[in-house]
């Protein structure tokens, strides 16, 4: 028994090594990558870009359901968007509260003599509208298949752009973002399929008829630590991974694709629970699969801001939903593991994201239960303990706050120094107790997978983004 407890602790402090130094050089790239990005922007002109006729269009799709507290402020604010040719297509799938009748009444919709080709199979489409005060838009009225990817499908077969950027109805984009992101792809257009863009934590914001004011930080525990989160997995993670072209996923709440390789694919999987992470996953098997060159890129300045979960509750209920997703996706496309045809992506990203992502609060239980045990025994080594703290908590923490900083050294969306010093307080209360709490809710995403219950599970919204003031 004190011999599996010691090789139990000793294998743990291995893993929480090896994670944190994988994060660290995920740090060291994320840092490198974002100065020759600072570097580029300065030469990029925007004004060239949004005045070009080479430019190329862009639709839209926003996906809504029961979305009636923000749609109207919300699809408003795209319409304003700084963009040269740009369509915006409403995906209402079978509200059952005033989402449509809003749409209808403000925007003045009329039925259009629109053909539907649903080159991608979804649930019916009922009617297409189309704005009269704003002819770039239009709303798909539709059955709803009980998922957001058939949502999203189905504005795909509705698009008319080359390229479809995906937004969350109760995000709000920042007026540049789709300049700015598509800067991404112009730079390679024969090669980059997809780009993802930054989001960040809304909550605390001043908020004005889904305009962002003022950037603030919120003012609850819960919802500060998650402005952590998003910065160590936005400007960190997913800016290195795209570094050596293993991005794994493109937010589900601001991206843009391709449209000609989403029709390829057959667009989101509906049966998957998380779409976003999915499509990337099929994304790179298609292209390894064609022996196609490609890029899927992350730009870290484009930002769509996002209310996050403001309640324990809601909390629990969304990361649980995530990680039934990630392990849904490593489930379905386990056969791409350790394959040549793959390269990178079946040797290095997949492997880490079952390892290091999916199987995570499994270790970390069982790592814990052990140093209790040991503890209890009396064999415990002092050693062991204070190594354990260093590489499982103050190298973790240094991460974070180097996050923090990255954020503060290029991006300075935190321009009170109370607030940065604030962030900084937080990043030592990320890990404990505060990751223990998430691996039990990623521990519930697990067992709820396991035993078949792949429900959405609702996250409680304020309609925040429309607000006047968070």
């Amino acid at each position: 028994m004190l011999r599996f407890l010691e090789i139990s602790n000793d294998s743990l402090f291995v893993y929480y090594l090896v994670s944190n130094l994988i994060n660290l050089m995920l740090l060291i790239v994320a840092i490198y990558q974002n100065t020759l990005h600072r570097n580029r922007l300065a030469s990029l002109r925007l004004d060239s870009l949004k005045s070009s006729p080479f430019t190329p269009p862009i639709s839209l799709l926003v996906p809504a359901r029961n979305e009636e507290m923000c749609i109207v402020a919300n699809v408003r604010s795209l319409l304003r968007l700084d963009y040269p040719e740009l369509e915006v297509i409403v995906v209402n799938d079978a509200s059952s509260d005033q989402t449509m009748e809003r749409l209808r009444e403000d925007f003045g919709l009329h039925r259009a003599p629109i053909l539907y080709i649903a080159e991608i199979e979804t649930a019916p489409v009922i009617a297409i509208y189309r704005s009269l005060a704003h002819p770039q838009l239009l709303v798909l009225h539709k059955q709803s298949a009980g998922c957001k990817a058939d949502a999203i499908n189905a504005g795909i077969n509705a698009a008319s752009s080359p390229y479809v950027c995906v937004v969350d109805a109760d995000s709000i984009l920042e007026k540049d973002s789709l300049s700015r992101i598509m800067a991404g792809i112009i730079s390679d257009p024969e090669r980059v399929v997809a780009v993802g863009g930054i989001v960040r934590i809304l909550n605390g914001s001043k908020v004005e008829q889904a305009e962002l004011k003022e950037v603030r930080l919120p003012r609850t525990h819960i919802e500060m630590l998650q402005v952590i989160e998003y910065l160590r997995a936005f400007l960190v993670g997913r800016e290195a991974w795209a570094a050596f072209n293993l991005l794994p996923i493109i937010s589900g709440a601001f991206g843009i694709f391709r449209r000609d390789l989403l029709l390829k694919i057959g667009g989101f999987r509906a049966d998957a629970v998380g779409e976003d992470f999915d499509l990337i996953v099929r994304l790179h098997r298609h292209l390894h699969d064609h022996d196609t060159g490609y890029r899927i890129n992350f730009v870290p300045d484009p930002t769509c801001w996002t209310e996050a979960p403001s309640d324990y509750t809601s909390l629990a209920r969304q990361r649980a939903r995530w990680h039934k997703g990630l392990l849904d996706t490593l489930w379905f496309t386990r056969d791409m593991l350790f394959r040549r045809q793959y390269g990178r992506v079946g040797w290095v990203i997949l492997p880490y994201m079952w390892l290091f992502e999916c199987l995570a609060p499994v270790i970390e239980l069982l790592g814990y239960t052990t140093i209790v045990l040991a503890a209890v025994l009396g064999c415990l080594s002092q050693q062991f303990f204070l190594q354990f703290l260093l590489f499982g908590y103050a190298f973790a923490t240094l991460i974070s706050v180097g996050s923090v900083l990255l954020e503060e050294m290029n991006y300075r969306r935190y321009i009170r120094w109370r607030e940065v010093a604030w962030l900084l307080i937080y990043c030592l209360f990320e890990h404990f107790p505060y990751r223990q709490m998430t691996m039990f809710w990623r521990l519930r995403g697990i067992w709820e997978y396991l035993r078949g219950d792949l429900s959405w599970h609702h996250v409680k919204r304020t309609g925040a983004s429309a607000s006047a003031q968070l």
